[in-house]
């Protein structure tokens, strides 16, 4: 008997014994006038276990059955020991329809030792920031390295793969996830094309400063004019880029790479993947739907700024994600660019001249061009280093040198011109001591 049960019993006593009436036991009981005239009754007949409750010792009409718990713990002991309650709750339901409660799971779990519950510690105190308003004003952005195939692809085992993670602020939608081979310019670049031809332009782009988004030398403090390729190429997209001075405060996306080391690395497990190239797969159909759908919030306004690209900037996106480097032409109208030549040809589009600066375009797709002033030029590789000529007349490259014919200083055309020139002088001459 507990202590609650207890004293009720003694009110009803009193009760009974005519001590107090029944207004004055549903006031100290805290029930209706009913209720205790029907307490009174039950104890009345049954003595002190009319005060006890009548389920008590009996099974719950909700009690899993017992066969369904023993499948659900011999599942948990072998497939799912190092999932988390909530996860192999809905893997329960999902793949083997054991309907069981996240508490019941839990409860399970920590009986058999499969799942040790957190204490909790000190809350720690930070500024919350609320949420943007639209979606597509603003994407958090961060590169998460991870043991994300359990060292199941015998090529990759003890290796870390790079995973791109887009998170929209205002929905907390993952917007773009995928497996690269590294946090690059190249890959990053890939990365956000796929996302700007799908989606369109966000407002912002919230990432950390990692060297791919940032000069982060010493003498770029005062100088604005330093740029990384991103820097440049969102710049050129009129994307505002944001850098976080720490990891919580792009919070979300800090959160969401948490998470999906939790989640991910057990659902590419399930499906047995093993490679990046199925894993990409895995995640644009099944896995980024499935998951937006039970996790993203509503945005405040019903509005999606992401900015669609006309045709003219869908054909710039090319040349925009690029890596661009600056070189200068040499005398023999070559270019210089790691360690290989390019001869300009003859026929260009434009004018070239000697020692005039070019911008060579590395696209995504493996092709070299060499542009200047928006006009891209025609050349081809050399395949060893040029020979050194002083002057080349190309006649598409450069003003062509005027061919007429200039006299010798001897000749009689000259001579008779400075005779003349010597007579008017000696002339002048005569003409200004008379005067004088």
């Amino acid at each position: 008997m507990t202590t609650k049960e207890a004293r009720r019993y003694e009110i009803m006593q009193r009760l009974i014994n005519k001590k107090i009436n029944g207004t004055e036991a549903s006031k100290l009981l805290r029930l209706c006038l009913r209720q205790v005239q029907r307490l009174k009754a039950t104890v009345v007949l049954l003595g002190l276990k009319g005060i006890i409750h009548g389920n008590r010792g009996r099974p719950s009409n909700h009690k899993i059955d017992g066969e369904i718990m023993g499948k659900a713990l011999g599942l948990l002991r072998s497939d799912y020991h190092d999932f988390n309650p909530l996860l192999a709750q809905e893997k329960l339901l999902e793949l083997h329809k054991i309907e069981m409660s996240k508490e019941t799971v839990r409860q399970l779990m920590i009986k058999e030792k499969l799942w040790k519950p957190k204490r909790r510690g000190e809350i720690k105190k930070h500024a919350w920031r609320e949420r943007k308003d639209s979606y597509g004003e603003m994407e958090q952005f961060d590169g998460s390295y991870h043991n994300w195939f359990e060292g199941r692809n015998a090529a990759e085992i003890g290796m870390e793969q790079c995973l791109l993670v887009a998170v929209d602020d205002a929905t907390g939608k993952l917007t773009g996830v995928a497996f690269v081979a590294n946090e690059g310019i190249e890959a990053v670049f890939g990365f956000w094309k796929g996302y700007v031809i799908t989606k369109g332009l966000p407002l912002a782009i919230y990432l950390d400063k990692f060297s791919t988004y940032k000069v982060n030398h010493a003498n770029a403090v005062d100088n604005k004019d330093f740029m990384t390729q991103f820097e440049r190429a969102m710049r050129q997209l009129d994307v505002r880029v944001i850098h976080a001075n720490t990891p919580q405060a792009k919070g979300r996306v800090e959160k969401m790479n948490g998470t999906l080391q939790r989640r991910l690395v057990k659902e590419l497990r399930l499906a047995k993947i093993n490679t990046i190239a199925e894993a990409n797969i895995f995640l644009k159909n099944v896995f980024i739907p499935k998951f937006n759908e039970k996790f993203a919030v509503v945005a405040k306004k019903n509005t999606d700024l992401h900015r669609t690209l006309d045709n003219k900037r869908t054909k710039e996106l090319d040349s925009i994600l690029s890596i661009q480097s600056e070189r200068v032409i040499c005398n023999d109208y070559t270019v210089r660019f790691q360690n290989g030549y390019y001869q300009l040809e003859e026929a260009q589009p434009t004018t070239v001249y000697k020692r005039s600066k070019v911008t060579i375009e590395e696209r995504l797709n493996g092709e070299l061009k060499i542009c200047i002033r928006g006009t891209y030029l025609n050349y081809f590789k050399l395949p060893e280093r040029p020979k050194k000529e002083i002057d080349v007349k190309l006649v598409a490259l450069t003003l062509k040198k005027s061919t007429a014919h200039v006299p010798p200083p001897n000749h009689p055309w000259r001579r008779s011109m400075n005779a003349e020139f010597e007579r008017k002088r000696y002339h002048e001459f005569t003409r200004v001591v008379a005067r004088a």
